[in-house]
């Protein structure tokens, strides 16, 4: 059962802590697809820095969709929609 904690810590520091989460995604994919970059020698090292940019940006994106999925779940069915559900008038 301690998984089942874990899991569900990760989840909530995920959902409040999106931007930051992303922001180190991207980091890390810089980081991550220059150093892969950089084991080919035949390449300049200008098209390996675009390489590595275009490489974060593409998982950035992808990030931001995921984060936008799961603010949108949340507004539907999380914590969120029980903390504003008082304050929106059923019709």
């Amino acid at each position: 059962m301690a998984e089942e904690g874990t899991l569900a810590n990760m989840r909530h520091w995920l959902v409040e802590h999106k931007l930051r989460a992303v922001g180190s995604l991207w980091a890390a994919s810089v980081v991550g697809s220059f150093a892969y970059n950089f084991s080919n020698r035949n390449m300049k090292t200008s098209v390996k820095v675009i390489h590595a940019r275009l490489h974060a940006q593409a998982l950035t994106l992808a990030a931001l969709v995921g984060a936008a999925a799961v603010e949108y779940y949340d507004h539907k069915s999380g914590e969120k929609a029980k903390r504003y559900e008082k304050h929106v008038e059923h019709y």
